[in-house]
């Protein structure tokens, strides 16, 4: 019987090792031939235990780069200095940030974001603006659309959230219940308002 005690060990299933000239089961799994990438190492070569080791041995993850790349690799920040797309400002939909779609009863993550409106201070400009009762106003605040939103529009976001939310669409888990009732809700209040062109 084979010993399973290493880590990482998976079954060869005829696969055997690209070491050249083994032919041993090819069990451990090392980054591909053309070498890592952001989406991960690609295609897998496969090695026995004797030949992973020699490949660890005279692997160097830091291969080509240059003393400063080096030295960033090696901070304990890294990977850390840039924001999350979602998070960024700019990482909005119709003016909203993406982050927009979390319930912030507090304001808490408006307030810190610095230069953006609070939820309330986004309703209050919205029923200001004329066209938008106050229960158009929170409506469309439910579903992180702006004044400037059309029918076309309205029916893109309503059809967005509903798949993200809506226990059908993830596994059947039902916490979102709550939060896709508010969306029906400010759908069926927004689709026949004659504010929205």
């Amino acid at each position: 019987m084979r010993q399973t005690r290493f880590h990482g060990r998976h079954e060869a299933n005829g696969r055997l090792c690209s070491w050249p000239g083994c032919n041993e089961a090819g069990e451990f799994r090392a980054p591909g031939a053309y070498g890592n990438s952001f989406d991960g190492p690609g295609e897998w070569r496969w090695f026995c235990l004797q030949h992973i080791r020699e490949f660890n041995a005279g692997y160097d993850w830091f291969e080509g780069m240059s003393a400063d790349e080096i030295l960033r690799a090696q901070s304990p920040a890294a990977g850390w200095q840039t924001e999350t797309p979602a998070f960024r400002a700019t990482g909005a939909v119709d003016g909203m940030p993406r982050w927009s779609d979390f319930d912030d009863p507090l304001d808490a993550i408006s307030a810190r974001a610095g230069g953006i409106k609070s939820r309330a201070q986004r309703e209050a400009e919205l029923a200001m603006d004329g066209r938008f009762s106050k229960e158009e106003a929170q409506a469309l605040e439910v579903l992180g659309l702006g004044a400037k939103t059309d029918r076309k529009r309205l029916r893109q976001r309503y059809s967005e959230l509903v798949r993200r939310y809506h226990p059908d669409r993830n596994g059947g888990d039902r916490s979102h219940e709550t939060r896709l009732s508010r969306v029906v809700e400010a759908y069926q209040l927004l689709r026949k308002s004659a504010a929205i062109g």
